[in-house]
């Protein structure tokens, strides 16, 4: 799942104040995608999943079962193995 419903954004901006039309009205609702994960007390991890068309990193979220920690980590190891994204730096210059 995502990490962010929305693409990284420039830092004078608080937060993203409307996405696709529809208003944010604090700074958690602009990523909700994220923090319903987070009451459910599942284990998640965030980890690099490519570059928008800036060439900024974007993530994706991966979540397992309660008590499933373990493989939690050893799927985003395999992940990360496999797509090479948390190698890749961009050009911040």
């Amino acid at each position: 799942m995502p990490v962010s419903q929305v693409q990284p954004f420039d830092i004078e901006i608080e937060y993203p104040t409307e996405i696709n039309d529809c208003k944010m009205s604090n700074y958690i609702e602009w990523m909700e995608s994220c923090s319903h994960i987070s009451i459910t007390g599942c284990p998640a991890i965030s980890v690099p999943a490519g570059f928008c068309e800036k060439g900024l990193p974007f993530g994706i979220q991966i979540v397992a079962p309660n008590n499933k920690d373990f493989r939690l980590l050893q799927i985003a190891y395999a992940f990360e193995q496999a797509t090479k994204y948390n190698e890749i730096h961009p050009d911040l210059s």
